[in-house]
């Protein structure tokens, strides 16, 4: 391999000669070994639009040269366009609350911008990745606001992964709308409703959820540009924050805008911690619902698709295998806001240097929850199947009936019904008959009535 050799005040190191990133980012992926991945993709994006909107921001106000700031950006539409991913090599864990690969994105546009203009990689001698493509930046501005991009773009095609999960319930509601179940309270049987309500419910809470998640995405918007080291600004032209916010607004195509308090915003990222606490919440109604199915194929009520074998020593059986996935989801996103939660109440005086971590948690959950829903509804959700006859059977071996019969069988006497019933591991209607208490045409009418009274609620 041929290679070249880079200096730093801690010495020489060889790198590969095509590579575009220098010696602070191999020395940062030398040190942060940790997940064993580079960054992904929208956080590389984030980055990069933060740095084309500084280029230009500088430009205008002359602290770059025209050569120099077009270059800068025109690396960084190369980057955008999905070119150089690769080169994005550091872990987004790692100390120092980002600086690597922030270092990481400032040496690839650096490299990248001097081949553009007749240099070479690792000499810099017309763009620097500190002096020029990091100028009026820091890491605690540059980070936190590629974060927030990134955080942005995830939620919201997890949003429409939701809304398409949504639309499947609502299907189910009307394709079952008619079929009664018995309603259950501490697991027994309380009173008979509709599918239509039971898949409804489940639709609000979905529609809930989403609602949650939008509020929580303001945060994400309140920026600290120009913040540099603490939030004082200090080393940081005045006209730089608005104007740096306003281009990655442009870049990006969403309403950013510059906070208004930079100290607080730099080191407070309650933001992130709000955004992670609307996924925990949807994560905890997906193993609820999930949980629900769990339960009602169990009982029989309804039977889960039959997607693949779940069983190595009973071919026929078919576990809820996709209703398992979901609630371990649920658990890692629990488990992900414990960590931003700890995360961010762990910021010292002006700054958090756990940022990338509260990234790391943060995308993670918002990628397995994204597919899991995605997942719960292709595999699960859209080919459930509802039957008819076992839930009309539960319904007329419940009890709820007997509140409708009892003006007319008396207490005891339905007392009495209950406990034949149970002995016999037989239906309250079946018991009613054989007693006595009431012919065949006054009970099935009073059922018809009963069905037909649920049936009024929807």
């Amino acid at each position: 391999m041929r290679v070249r050799i880079e200096k730093d005040i801690l010495g020489e190191k060889e790198l590969p000669l095509d590579a575009y990133y220098g010696i602070y980012t191999l020395r940062g992926k030398e040190n942060f070994g940790i997940t064993k991945r580079g960054l992904n993709r929208q956080m590389i994006k984030g980055l990069t639009v933060v740095k084309k909107a500084a280029a230009k921001t500088n430009m205008d106000h002359g602290f770059l040269t025209p050569k120099q700031g077009k270059a800068i950006m025109l690396a960084c539409d190369e980057i955008l366009n999905g070119r150089l991913h690769g080169q994005f090599i550091t872990d987004l864990i790692q100390g120092g609350g980002g600086i690597g690969m922030n270092m990481n994105a400032n040496e690839i546009i650096a490299n990248r911008a001097n081949e553009m203009l007749g240099g070479t990689k690792g000499n810099y001698e017309y763009v620097h990745p500190l002096d020029h493509v990091n100028f009026g930046q820091s890491s605690n501005d540059d980070i936190q606001t590629a974060g927030k991009i990134a955080a942005i773009r995830m939620s919201k095609k997890l949003l429409v992964e939701l809304k398409k999960l949504q639309n499947a319930l609502n299907d189910k509601k009307e394709e079952y709308a008619e079929i009664l179940r018995i309603g259950r309270t501490h697991l027994k049987p309380a009173s008979p409703m509709t599918f239509y309500q039971a898949f409804e419910a489940y639709s609000f809470t979905i529609q809930k959820d989403i609602k949650r998640i939008e509020s929580a995405l303001n945060g994400m918007y309140d920026l600290n540009m120009g913040a540099n080291l603490i939030g004082s600004g200090l080393k940081t032209d005045t006209k730089y924050a608005k104007k740096v916010v306003f281009y990655i607004s442009k870049y990006t195509g969403e309403d950013f805008k510059l906070a208004k308090n930079l100290i607080d915003t730099t080191y407070n990222l309650d933001g992130f911690l709000a955004l992670s606490g609307a996924i925990r919440g949807l994560a905890v109604n997906l193993s609820k619902i999930a949980n629900d199915f769990r339960l009602l194929d169990m009982l029989g009520e309804i039977s889960l698709p039959f997607i693949q074998i779940t069983s190595t020593s009973d071919p026929q059986k078919n576990n809820p295998i996709i209703p398992e996935v979901v609630n371990q989801v649920s658990f890692f996103v629990y488990g992900s806001d414990a960590t931003i939660t700890h995360a961010v109440e762990a910021s010292q005086l002006e700054y958090n240097p756990f940022q990338p971590v509260i990234l790391y948690a943060l995308f993670e959950s918002l990628t397995l929850i994204r597919r899991c829903a995605r997942t719960f509804r292709e595999s699960c959700i859209e080919g459930l199947v509802v039957n008819k006859d076992v839930c009309l059977k539960n319904i007329l071996e419940s009890h709820s009936i007997l509140a409708d019969l009892l003006p007319l069988i008396g207490y005891e006497n339905a007392c009495k019904v209950v406990s034949l019933a149970a002995t016999e591991d037989r239906g309250i209607p079946d018991v009613i008959l054989d007693l006595n208490l009431l012919d065949k045409e006054t009970l099935d009418a009073i059922i018809d009535k009963k069905i037909q009274m649920i049936n009024s609620m929807k």
